[in-house]
């Protein structure tokens, strides 16, 4: 039997029937890799060796009795992650000989349950892109074709799309955990803001220290809605350098435990930037479900938040808190190019370019919008459960590695529009910090995957969660790269 494309939960019933050893799924994880990988160049830092070495571990300790949450079961480490004795380089080559002394809180938590880590996956420059490439491990291709990005800025989609283990840790600041899910066909989740520490998931310039940071989160990928639930468990908590040991937030149930008990507000259009025929499809789908199941469905409502106002207080408080870290230019050089823009400019580039030079009152004053956005999604959720919508505008598009971002633009359904302004759908639960279910929702014409984010109120990641698994047998869930189907039981 191959067990490649199995779920977590079903390799870990199967290890605990004696049906197959952790050796085992190890050994065919990385024999998998070993094929197909120089095409797909997913796993950019492997670790064989010492996966193996784990593997026999867990299954010595299985055989002791021992049944941790993710005993013996492969996967993967986005790069960005400190894994001790790995280097971790963000894809900056001055840095490609680090090599941290201690693994990431979220490793040291995946190998306290058990989990045998195979290497780590591919980032993108700084983890500052929507596609995954850099000098140092080059480019990630997509799995349902080769021409396209997996996503940015995690190759983690792209090793689970192709069987390359089970499960995934990545980390979402401008959706990089649920594009790659949505370009690649697989499930991601990000949590709510806070609920998941991120202690050395750091840049190897700085210090693996227990800070709060803004907008960005860690949170888990799989193959499966059931499978994101039973990997956040492990990583879900504060630090214990802050909160102490023994802390852990109690996330509350989800609302509902049938699809015909949800409200679910729908949004396929957004004021800044147009939607393709095929994603519009895909939240179509998830719709139709929904209605089909009996869920209370509506596709507006007054107490959304103001979808432009969000675009512009994202795009304010990414750039401004990005540019602190990576310097593009001097501020000379950016007061040039800031004095040149029209003041009636209001276009997402200008919102960037000004960001760049954003003061601490104009961050504050940002920061306060904030918060009134904030109370407004509370409110939303009073009424509604769950919100569906895109998580980029396309489907996976064709490598673009023009050296400056800003230059680039993205296609939708023939019209060009500016390259980072396909972020305004995933910036809409980064914002404010809501926490977010990436879920496959079929395929484009061309027979690309299509993913929809189901954003749910904050601190009750139970909920979206809850509704991707309920949804999962209703919209198919995660189809093996070149089968017309839902992957059979044999796993072909």
């Amino acid at each position: 039997m191959e067990w490649s494309f199995k779920t977590a939960e079903e390799l870990l019933a199967a290890l605990r029937a004696g049906a197959v050893t952790s050796v085992e799924l190890t050994d065919e994880a990385i024999a998998r890799i070993e094929r197909h990988d120089d095409v797909i160049n997913a796993i950019c830092v492997p670790d064989f060796d010492r996966a193996r070495a784990a593997a026999l571990r867990a299954d010595q300790a299985r055989s002791r009795g021992d049944d941790r949450p993710l005993l013996g079961v492969p996967v993967t480490v986005k790069e960005c992650y400190d894994v001790a004795g790995l280097p971790t380089t963000w894809g900056m080559p001055p840095y490609r000989d680090y090599l941290p002394a201690e693994d990431a809180v979220q490793v040291s938590r995946l190998k306290a349950a058990g989990a045998v880590v195979l290497g780590k996956t591919n980032v993108p420059l700084g983890l500052q892109d929507i596609q995954s490439f850099n000098e140092i491990y080059g480019t990630t291709t997509n799995p349902w074709d080769p021409g396209r990005t997996a996503g940015g800025s995690s190759g983690s989609a792209a090793a689970l799309a192709s069987g390359f283990g089970a499960l995934s840790i990545g980390s979402d600041l401008a959706g990089s955990l649920r594009t790659p899910a949505h370009f690649c066909g697989v499930y991601a989740h990000k949590p709510t803001l806070g609920l998941v520490a991120s202690r050395g998931m750091v840049a190897p310039s700085e210090p693996a220290l227990p800070v709060d940071p803004d907008l960005a989160v860690v949170g888990p990928m799989a193959r499966s809605a059931r499978d994101l639930t039973l990997l956040l468990d492990v990583m879900a908590g504060p630090d214990p350098l802050t909160r102490g040991v023994a802390y852990r937030l109690a996330l509350p149930p989800a609302r509902h435990e049938r699809l015909r008990d949800f409200r679910v507000l729908v949004l396929d259009e957004h004021p800044l930037i147009a939607t393709a025929a095929a994603v519009r499809a895909g939240v179509h789908r998830v719709a139709d479900a929904l209605v089909e199941s009996g869920a209370r469905v509506e596709r507006h409502s007054a107490l959304l938040p103001d979808l432009t106002e969000a675009a512009i207080l994202y795009m304010q408080l990414l750039i401004s808190g990005s540019v602190a870290r990576f310097p593009l230019e001097t501020d000379e050089q950016l007061r040039t190019r800031v004095a040149g823009l029209s003041a009636d400019d209001r276009s997402l580039d200008a919102v960037r370019l000004r960001a760049l030079l954003f003061s601490h009152r104009e961050w504050l004053e940002a920061n306060h919008r904030r918060e009134v956005h904030r109370h407004g999604w509370r409110e939303l959720f009073t009424e509604f459960d769950a919100v569906v919508c895109p998580i980029t505008p396309t489907p996976a598009f064709p490598h673009d590695h023009h050296p400056n971002p800003m230059d680039r633009r993205i296609a939708i359904d023939g019209v060009d529009h500016p390259y980072f302004d396909q972020l305004v759908w995933a910036g809409l639960a980064t914002m404010p910090g809501l926490p977010a279910s990436a879920i496959p929702a079929g395929r484009s014409p061309e027979g690309l995957p299509v993913g929809v984010q189901l954003i749910g109120p904050m601190s009750e990641d139970r909920t979206p969660l809850r509704l991707a698994e309920l949804l999962e047998p209703e919209t198919g869930g995660f189809r093996r790269p070149g089968s017309p189907g839902r992957v059979r039981a044999d796993g072909s």
